[in-house]
């Protein structure tokens, strides 16, 4: 009952995300994964690791294709992308926990960075409001 619940919360949330929001979402879902892909290979879980590592790829694919190619930045963001893709790739096949906490780190700073981003355009939409 309580896990039905909970799908449904987090369905909602999702539904009703803005952008930004689903974008950091995704930066945590990835996180998220691949924290746990890594606990997973400590444990020498390797089934559990793999799974939880091509969710991370799958969000990083995500992240890829929803890059505006008009803009200068976005190329640099798909190399990026591209990169962590590749280290968790790899990490993932040669079970190799560097390449992933290489990862981690990227993903760990970009969330940062894009909740940083998120707070500054909230206060000038504050701050317009009150002009």
């Amino acid at each position: 009952m309580m896990s039905k619940q909970l799908e449904s919360y987090q369905e909602n949330a999702i539904k009703t995300a803005s952008g930004p929001q689903l974008t950091l979402m995704l930066y945590n879902g990835c996180i998220r994964f691949i924290k746990q892909g890594m606990k997973e290979l400590a444990n020498k879980n390797y089934e559990e690791k793999n799974r939880n590592l091509q969710r991370a790829q799958d969000i990083i694919r995500e992240l890829m294709i929803t890059l505006d190619p008009k803009y200068e930045i976005s190329k640099n963001m798909m190399a990026l992308y591209d990169y962590i893709y590749h280290l968790l790739q790899q990490g993932n096949i040669k079970n190799d926990s560097k390449q992933i906490e290489e990862a981690l780190g990227l993903v760990t700073e970009f969330r940062d960075t894009w909740k940083e981003a998120m707070k500054i355009e909230a206060k000038k939409y504050v701050q317009g409001a009150k002009v």
